[in-house]
């Protein structure tokens, strides 16, 4: 039988789709097998390209006591992928020329001015640093900047005067010498958005970033509609065979939360996944740029789609092509920071193909185990959010490694 050309097309786009309705989706049985395995009590998972989301798939619980099953647009405190944002908004204000990343961090702030080295654990003689810390080293965690950790530290719950307290304390060891993870510097990162711009940080990421890409649900204050829709994190059952729902500070008086909360509404739901200290955080409208957004699967798509098409997304432009590099290259030259990964502007840069994502590679993970990553040479953003408190090291690698080669799949 002669086939007519114009039946042609139609007879190779239905064979196209009987293909593909008899592939196997390798995404969705991934994510259910985290459940299955007690990896995760509920997973959300996103993957696109340059032109759109290519799967956004979901598994198991949001909540694991009410067995409420976990929606698309389920919230998820992102913890530390935070600092990413912070970095694409402090890249936003190097390319307006505002910002070098090769300043002294004192001509923004002068608190810094005449800050010493004392060694780790502070008994060296205090000398002048060989230079001043610029604000690549703060944003790449070389600066030598005191831990968030430090016992002696103040925290404040306001950014202005929390910076102000890291600049007291002496430095840890020279700058540019040696990568230590530190959230200080992410947030005197913020604190730079804030003098430069003339804007709270939480504003400027707000009108910058967050609403002209259509994030609405990214957010350090959850609203009640918001966290009806959270991810409650989870934790191994104590024989470590299952997981448990976390539930954190039940028994504080509503009047300790509202005198702290200064009598804004902070979600119960939101104390009882992050403790009660989050209340202050909602009094003071503190939005802290190391680790306090939560977000959404839908949300964080819109943020990486934007970095893998070099920086602008449905004809608007947020960042160079050159700030996206910038952002996205090893900022940290010789200073080891591990075997598999160097770090950048905010993002971690991988430097091997473990995990799913190739070398060149580039994203963030949180504390509860959330991960984003853009792979340029893939062309792909994958997204994996989870909430879990005590994931170990075995379960990380089998649920970002079979989530990533799903991804790329």
């Amino acid at each position: 039988m002669k086939i007519r050309p114009l039946l042609l097309p139609v007879l190779i786009g239905l064979a196209l789709f009987a293909r593909g309705a008899d592939s196997a989706d390798p995404i969705a049985p991934a994510l259910q097998s985290f459940v299955d395995k007690h990896i995760a009590a509920g997973v959300v998972a996103l993957v696109e390209n340059r032109d759109g989301v290519l799967a956004l798939e979901k598994a198991g619980y949001a909540s694991l006591a009410d067995k409420t099953p976990i929606r698309d647009d389920a919230l998820f405190w992102i913890a530390s992928m935070s600092k990413s944002l912070t970095g694409a908004g402090l890249m936003i204000l190097v390319d307006e020329g505002k910002v070098s990343l090769d300043d002294p961090v004192e001509k923004y702030l002068p608190e810094f001015k005449g800050q010493m080295v004392s060694g780790p654990d502070g008994k060296d003689a205090p000398h002048p640093p060989s230079h001043p810390i610029t604000v690549r080293e703060i944003m790449d965690h070389t600066s030598g900047l005191v831990l968030a950790s430090e016992k002696n530290l103040k925290r404040t719950q306001v950014l202005k005067d929390d910076v102000a307290e890291y600049a007291a304390h002496p430095l840890r060891q020279e700058p540019g010498t040696k990568y230590e993870y530190n959230n200080c510097g992410i947030n005197t990162g913020g604190r730079i958005i804030e003098v430069v711009s003339g804007m709270p940080y939480g504003d400027f990421m707000q009108q910058r970033l967050f609403d002209p890409l259509g994030m609405k649900d990214t957010t350090c204050w959850p609203t009640e509609e918001q966290a009806a829709r959270l991810a409650h994190s989870a934790r191994f059952t104590e024989d470590k065979t299952g997981l448990v729902e976390v539930k954190l500070d039940a028994n504080v008086p509503a009047r300790a939360i509202e005198k702290l909360s200064e009598g804004a509404h902070v979600p119960a739901a939101i104390i009882g996944d992050m403790g009660f200290g989050i209340a202050g955080d909602y009094g003071k409208h503190y939005a802290m740029p190391a680790g306090g957004y939560f977000s959404t699967a839908h949300d964080l798509g819109q943020f990486c789609r934007m970095l893998l098409r070099g920086g602008e997304l449905d004809g608007k432009r947020y960042l160079s092509e050159k700030a996206v590099r910038t952002m996205s290259a090893n900022q940290t030259g010789d200073v080891k920071v591990s075997s598999q990964e160097a770090y950048g502007v905010g993002v971690s840069v991988k430097l091997t193909g473990e995990e799913g994502p190739a070398p060149g590679s580039f994203g963030h993970r949180g504390a509860r185990r959330t991960a984003m990553w853009i792979d340029p040479k893939n062309e792909l953003a994958m997204i994996i959010l989870v909430e879990r408190f005590d994931m170990p090291g075995a379960q990380q690698k089998v649920m970002y490694g079979d989530f990533m080669t799903a991804a790329v799949e």
